[in-house]
């Protein structure tokens, strides 16, 4: 995994603007390709490897949660504990997730799994491989994300309840919305009959208790980019559990589970030592170089990382309240001085591509830049 400087495109802004990305540049530079990874096909085929492992050890620890009724560390309102049983029982689909992994010294470690509302998707499925195509189209790049979100909504259509899709994200997030317009696109090029709704538009029928849209249609299917600990937290959440369609939302809720960094805890006590975790535990526990991560936080907030028992990085948010795991340090600098986080991607269960983000801080952020990459063979 080798880092290169490049020139950027020329007109680069107008190509991605024209492919729907508009958010490229909203805080400063978040797409940059002035700069590459570049990853040898052994190193890929590593990714893909532990990224497939982690997936099928997160599947067991979810089971082990519900098994032995641990919820409580997970700071779950207890009136959402059989709404996540009945999903994960009922096999609820799952369509996506990305696990953030550290990459270094030949050694792959995963640090979290964004299992419920993770983004950055369009730009690894689509932004980065147009820009291979102009750059150099005979290499090719880790990236089989959009083939594989057509194939697996067409595999979950008969799953479904009978009816359309909705879609649904805040109104306010323009990075939310080309998410789930992206995702919604890939649900219709796979023959779905979908339709957009913003989360503050849901509506309930008290009569006949169920969700509907703007138009007083039934919601029976619904893809939300919105936090189930929101959901769960709000008014909105006990017409969940309430809901006489059964709605099937996705995510399901047991990915509360799998978003939800106890879960780190979990994999750490089923899975002692595994070449793919750092230590996790709820208390230091005795290390000197760990990471402190609130259960529930977004974008790198209320983070903080120790050193030699040293406080040298923190950022700060309104997340922590419900606790927090302490995981062991793992330093990912290279030698430009950035922290290059790798989110690989699983679609219908299986490893579909990477997208690589960088930072000039330690703890990846909402300013942390998207930067393409492509193999080398």
């Amino acid at each position: 995994m080798i880092r290169i400087n490049l020139q950027p495109r020329n007109a680069w802004q107008q190509k991605v603007e024209e492919l729907g990305f508009g958010f490229h540049s909203t805080e400063g530079t978040y797409w940059d390709e002035s700069a590459a990874y570049i990853f040898k096909l052994k190193e890929i085929e590593a990714i893909e490897t532990a990224t497939n492992k982690i997936w099928e050890m997160c599947l067991e620890a979810v089971q082990h949660v519900i098994d032995n009724k641990l919820y409580t560390q997970f700071a779950i309102p207890s009136f959402m504990i059989p709404y996540i049983e009945k999903s994960w029982n009922d096999d609820v689909p799952s369509i996506y997730g990305r696990l953030d992994l550290g990459y270094a010294n030949g050694q792959i470690k995963l640090l979290e799994f964004n299992a419920d509302t993770p983004t950055s998707l369009y730009e690894a499925g689509i932004i980065q491989w147009f820009w291979l195509q102009e750059f150099d189209a005979k290499k090719d790049q880790f990236n089989s994300i959009h083939e594989k979100l057509i194939a697996y909504w067409r595999y979950l259509k008969p799953y479904l309840h009978e009816g359309i899709l909705h879609f649904s994200c805040v109104k306010e997030s323009l990075e939310d919305l080309t998410n789930v317009e992206y995702l919604r696109d890939c649900a219709m090029q796979a023959g779905l009959e979908t339709k957009l709704i913003f989360i503050d538009e849901i509506g309930w029928d008290s009569n006949t208790q169920q969700f509907v849209d703007v138009e007083d249609e039934s919601i029976k299917n619904i893809f939300k980019l919105y936090p189930w600990e929101w959901l769960a937290n709000e008014a909105f959440g006990q017409n969940i559990v309430a809901d006489k369609n059964n709605t099937h939302w996705i995510e399901p809720a047991w990915k509360m589970l799998l978003s939800n960094k106890a879960i780190l805890t979990i994999l750490w006590n089923l899975f002692p030592n595994h070449e793919y975790l750092l230590q996790t535990n709820y208390i230091a526990n005795g290390m000197t170089n760990y990471v402190k991560k609130p259960l529930l936080s977004r974008e790198g907030a209320n983070v903080s990382i120790i050193k030699e028992n040293n406080l040298i990085e923190e950022t700060k948010g309104e997340y922590g309240e419900e606790g927090f795991v302490f995981q062991e340090y793992m330093n990912l600098e290279n030698e430009f001085g950035f922290t290059a986080l790798i989110g690989s991607w699983i679609i219908g269960g299986e490893a579909a591509g990477i997208g690589i983000r960088e930072s000039k801080s330690k703890i990846t952020d909402n300013t942390s830049r998207f930067v393409p990459h492509y193999i080398e063979h």
